[in-house]
């Protein structure tokens, strides 16, 4: 089955081509387009992304990346002006259109959801709704190997090989799924590609969240997640003692709110503090909450294996400790390369394959708070 895949959820717009096969039990992708164009140095100014902006921007470069992966298609419609001729549609080359439907901004997912729509209609091809979530969830089922070529100065073009991460789906049942970003950070049980139960989430700011908010009161520019990895490199991890929230409660549930007030504090009464340690030490207490509750549910639950995902994942020292502390315990650790873990179209195809196996129909609307 060829997938064409369509992301609008917040700043990235993505649009991807990918082969899928294999089925519910052993699924395999092979991913031949995988574009994406930033929208951070729009937003960075306003320090977070500003709804409308991302939906004129999104409005403007999905055209674009769809006329890149298909050069001799016209997409002529009203909300997405193109000064080609209207010509007799061809047949699109696609089996399956899949667009996200959220969670997200909905101004932004709304102009996805439109361009899938009117593609569909255009040329003929079923349109399927998309769960972000889920597309971080399969992401690391993604081929690993990428080569980026510059022939788009403006984007980014990521060819994939064929290379499958697993060599045996079955043993990595069951499995914790570690779903970390911006908006959520949550903990699923997976029994299967289409089974998981969902066992916490944050009930609060999610760490992302606590990233960027700490990122602005160090006065590093957004987006702040990459910032404060950056400038915790030069710092002591072990330098200020901050409170790990939750970490020795039962359960599986987060909290960051209160983490994020401790720095707060700290800097109004340290105001000679090394920003390296602040970030350091903070980056250090986080993921030692996020670690410690995951290995404590693969533990509880028998797992084989932990998964991580999400723009969090994309966290360097996250990928190395949580990678560390499975091999200990002689489990499976699967994250996907780093360009899937941030927001991609790709991803979204992989959901939407695994959508449209479990006959599951998201209706083809924005819903900002869909839930996993």
């Amino acid at each position: 089955m060829y997938i064409l895949a369509i992301e609008t959820s917040c700043d990235e717009t993505g649009i991807a081509l990918l082969r899928a096969s294999g089925g519910l039990s052993r699924p395999k992708f092979e991913v031949l387009e995988n574009l994406v164009s930033s929208q951070i140095k729009i937003h960075a100014p306003f320090g977070g992304v500003v709804p409308n902006l991302a939906k004129r921007e999104h409005l403007k470069n999905l055209p674009v990346l769809f006329r890149k992966i298909f050069p001799n298609f016209q997409f002529p419609i009203s909300n997405f002006q193109t000064k080609s001729k209207i010509r007799k549609p061809k047949k699109l080359p696609v089996d399956l259109i899949a667009v996200t439907v959220g969670p997200g901004l909905e101004p932004a997912l709304w102009t996805g959801i439109n361009f899938a729509k009117e593609l569909g209609k255009r040329y003929g091809v079923p349109v399927i709704g998309a769960n972000h979530l889920e597309g971080h969830l399969y992401s690391f089922l993604l081929p690993q190997k990428k080569t980026i070529s510059s022939n788009y100065p403006a984007f980014a073009r990521l060819r994939t090989g064929k290379q499958f991460p697993i060599a045996n789906c079955k043993n990595i049942f069951p499995a914790i799924a570690l779903i970390v970003s911006g908006g959520h950070t949550i903990l699923l049980l997976l029994k299967s590609f289409s089974r998981w139960k969902k066992l916490g989430e944050t009930r609060d700011d999610a760490v992302g969240e606590a990233f960027d908010k700490v990122a602005r009161l160090l006065k590093l520019p957004y987006p702040g997640g990459p910032e404060i990895e950056k400038l915790a490199r030069r710092g002591n991890p072990e330098a200020i003692s901050f409170p790990r929230p939750m970490i020795h409660e039962k359960g599986y549930d987060f909290s960051f709110s209160g983490l994020k007030t401790s720095v707060l504090y700290y800097m109004k009464d340290h105001h000679r503090a090394r920003r390296v340690d602040v970030a350091a030490s903070f980056q250090q207490a986080a993921l030692d909450v996020l670690i410690k509750k995951t290995m404590h549910a693969a533990q509880d639950f028998g797992a084989r294996s932990v998964l991580l995902s999400g723009g969090v994942a994309a966290n360097k020292e996250l990928r190395r400790q949580l990678k560390h502390e499975a091999q200990k315990l002689k489990l499976h650790f699967f994250v996907p390369s780093i360009a899937y873990n941030l927001d991609n179209a790709a991803m979204i195809g992989a959901a939407g394959y695994f959508a449209f196996l479990r006959k599951k129909k998201y209706p083809l609307s924005a819903q900002g708070n869909l839930e996993i």
